[in-house]
């Protein structure tokens, strides 16, 4: 039978795939619109197998702040390609998600994919975005904010780095500083106390080896180490860190003036752990507090 213009675009609209692919499949059903929904989502869900040995560590970072800025989420959601991570359907994709991320789904990203936007999973749509986009696409983390006590701020740096700010007292511009501090650069803890005790001594096993080799007396070999711990834990830690719109302060000192508080804190940055990057977009953010 012949097929008209008007069950394609019919097709297309409740489906999200191609227009040939549309047509291809009522031709294939002699035009049954449900029999052709589901030859599609049988080929869609082929050619999500067929990417699935590719790697996606590109992709973008996406946050949603409660309109009280008591809670917030984020993800990261990964292509293949810059190309495709540009583009408005993966946006807005990323958006929709971020949208309906929980407290629970947020621990396991299976019970995300089940998750519903409107009247679809977030898998299906998911399926629907990679035969369309024709790359693999995976949600790969996602984090969960809700603040009783204080503020929630959120940070994007070129949809690439995303970072939530938890903070009691203090004001939500402070915040918001805090966030755009945390995506330059990249505090691993809040406090020293924070820091695992183990990893304290690997460095302190690693100085002492070191300043042994200068062969001073061990009273000044102890001060040398102490003192290489005390700047090691500055620079992991963000209240030893000098703040990046002041670097004459640290940010120890700007939360006591606003006796503030940071809870937690959350950094996504795209790609991260899976794979070398020629950018490097911590570096970007400082140039742009600079404004170099």
């Amino acid at each position: 039978m012949a097929i008209t213009a008007s069950q394609v675009k019919e097709l297309r609209e409740r489906t999200g795939l191609g227009m040939m692919d549309c047509k291809k499949a009522l031709q294939e059903t002699d035009g049954d619109m449900d029999a052709a929904i589901d030859t599609l989502r049988k080929k869609a869900g082929s050619k999500v197998e067929k990417k699935a040995g590719r790697i996606a560590a590109d992709g973008i970072v996406e946050i949603h702040i409660g309109d009280d800025n008591k809670s917030a989420s984020m993800v990261e959601i990964n292509s293949e390609t810059d190309f495709v991570a540009k583009s408005d359907d993966f946006r807005n994709f990323a958006s929709e998600v971020t949208s309906v991320v929980t407290p629970a789904t947020a621990e396991d990203i299976d019970k995300l994919l089940s998750s519903m936007i409107g009247k679809e999973t977030v898998s299906s749509k998911l399926e629907g975005l990679v035969a369309r986009l024709g790359e693999k696409m995976s949600i790969r983390r996602a984090t969960c904010f809700g603040s009783e006590k204080g503020v929630i701020a959120g940070y994007i740096h070129g949809r690439r780095i995303g970072v939530l700010v938890e903070m009691e007292r203090g004001d939500l511009e402070l915040c918001r500083d805090l966030a755009m501090h945390i995506a330059a650069s990249k505090p691993e803890f809040i406090l020293p106390e924070d820091v695992p005790a183990d990893l304290v001594a690997k460095e302190r096993e690693i100085y002492r080896a070191q300043a042994e080799e200068s062969g001073k007396p061990d009273e000044i070999i102890i001060k040398m180490v102490e003192g290489r711990i005390s700047k090691y834990l500055n620079e992991i830690t963000l209240v030893g860190q000098p703040f990046v719109k002041d670097p004459d302060i640290r940010v120890g000192k700007l939360l006591d003036k606003a006796n503030a508080k940071v809870n937690r804190f959350e950094r996504f940055e795209v790609g991260e752990g899976m794979e070398k990057r020629d950018e490097d977009f911590a570096a970007e953010v400082m140039s742009q507090v600079k404004g170099e």
